[in-house]
């Protein structure tokens, strides 16, 4: 009962920053921490006090779910689930997102190939929306459409304070079998194979996602959730993850250590601090191998700026970042890794397959019209992020707009944490502009809250 009356207060503490935020000013998050690359307009007014909304409220072992405040983040989540035995049916790559970014922002982990996306286990929220209510919304009743348009909707209808979640139950480990392609085709025919069958090779599929270090050079990672593994190994230390999987056909971790795998060296993208480095690795504090502390070095870079000068001292060229999540039709996977080789050519990307529950989660029988994938339609989430130069006679923004036409042209859909560049028209058509529009209306008639393009698109 003392986390129901805190949790209370907090939300009260919340409701009345938000009330006391001018007409007319921005209105942002007072968070520690972002997993987002978008740039954010400046701004002086104080962000919402959401102190006390960073926690679990409950977790229910018979019931397999879970009562968590929107400001928790997954690591914590996972620390208060995990003694059941359980875990939230998909759990985002790093330790920081919380529930309520993964919610409004989208999320992805190798169980969504079973799972979909997090928002598809909650089952109820409550929202404070733009007029300043809080509103307990279903799959079903009065606000099922604020419940169905808030997945992508990025803040611009509301905040989260509560949610409650399905969970699943877990074993003490993962088995891991790493399996090499040398074909694209032969990749995505094996993932197909493991989303029909549930299994590969005889052994069920817990858990998939995959690398690819070039078209000729792809791993497929599966998991089978087991209580008697191998010896689990430890990529905490000296050891890397993602090299593993050239190194090694099969592998286990604890099931602890799975779910943060990438979160240590950020996948592979703690190289850029010099972090992979043997001797750079036994200097940099183990409590410091973690993905938040890699994102605010970044942001002290764009900050300063002390790279890009660096580089230009140098005579080399300047460099666009290109960092993405985007989801491709199974059918059209391979292809578009290819024309990605050929004109971005960064390497590894991450695979994570994808589809949208079955049978239907709680709100799928509306769909979910802000990010409108296909019930029934395997895709594939393909990440990237790093820096490109930019070509002589290009300009800053050439290869994200490349990669945002190759995306559309193979019928997918692009994330919205990072750089956009679509015109109005073509992000409303994507991204459900018209749904937004009448949900917007009714629950932030005076557009408090900042819009969805202008959030995800608009450079201020």
């Amino acid at each position: 009962m003392r986390a129901l009356r805190d949790h209370d207060q907090a939300v009260a503490t919340l409701r009345r920053s938000y009330a006391a935020v001018p007409p007319g000013q921005p209105v942002r998050l007072a968070k520690r921490t972002s997993n987002l690359f978008r740039p954010r307009a400046a701004t002086r007014a104080p962000g919402l006090d959401v102190a006390g909304l960073d926690g679990v409220l409950a977790v229910d072992p018979q019931a397999r779910t879970a009562e968590v405040q929107g400001m928790c983040t997954y690591e914590d989540l996972v620390d208060a689930t995990l003694p059941y035995g359980l875990m939230p049916l998909v759990v985002p790559q790093l330790r920081t997102i919380t529930l309520g970014g993964a919610v409004t922002g989208l999320g992805i982990e190798s169980t969504s190939f079973r799972n979909g996306l997090p928002h598809e286990s909650v089952t109820e929220m409550d929202v404070l929306t733009g007029a300043g209510d809080l509103l307990t919304v279903r799959p079903d009743g009065e606000h099922a459409d604020l419940f169905a348009a808030f997945p992508n909707s990025l803040g611009s209808l509301g905040y989260a304070t509560r949610l409650r979640i399905e969970l699943q139950p877990v074993r003490h480990a993962v088995a891991l079998r790493n399996v090499r392609f040398s074909r694209l085709e032969e990749l995505t025919e094996a993932i197909g194979d493991v989303i029909t069958k549930g299994e590969w090779e005889g052994r069920g599929v817990d858990a998939m996602d995959g690398v690819v270090f070039s078209p000729g050079e792809a791993y497929l990672v599966l998991g089978s959730f087991t209580d008697d593994p191998p010896r689990p190994s430890d990529y905490t230390g000296q050891a890397i993850y993602y090299r593993s999987l050239r190194e090694r056909t099969r592998d286990a971790l604890t099931t602890y250590d799975y779910l943060w795998r990438w979160d240590t060296d950020w996948f592979w993208c703690s190289a850029a601090f010099g972090v992979q480095h043997p001797l750079v690795r036994r200097l940099w504090p183990a409590r410091w191998r973690r993905s938040d502390v890699y994102h605010r070095l970044v942001r002290l870079e764009h900050r300063h700026q002390v790279a890009a000068r660096v580089d230009r001292w140098r005579g080399r060229p300047a460099r666009e970042r290109v960092v993405q999540d985007v989801e491709i039709p199974l059918d059209r996977t391979a292809d578009f890794l290819r024309w990605f080789a050929r004109h971005v050519g960064m390497s590894p990307v991450w695979l994570c397959p994808l589809r949208l529950r079955e049978p239907a989660g709680p709100g799928s029988a509306r769909g979910w019209p802000l990010y409108p994938l296909r019930p029934g339609q395997t895709y594939v989430n393909i990440g990237f992020w790093g820096t490109v130069p930019i070509a002589e006679g290009a300009a800053d923004g050439d290869v994200n707009r490349s990669v945002e036409r190759a995306v559309s042209e193979a019928g997918g859909h692009k994330s919205l944490y990072s750089d956009a560049y679509y015109d109005r028209e073509a992000f409303d058509r994507l991204y459900g502009g018209d749904v937004w529009r009448a949900v917007k209306d009714r629950y932030d008639p005076d557009h408090r809250l900042t819009g969805l393009y202008e959030k995800a698109v608009a450079r201020k």
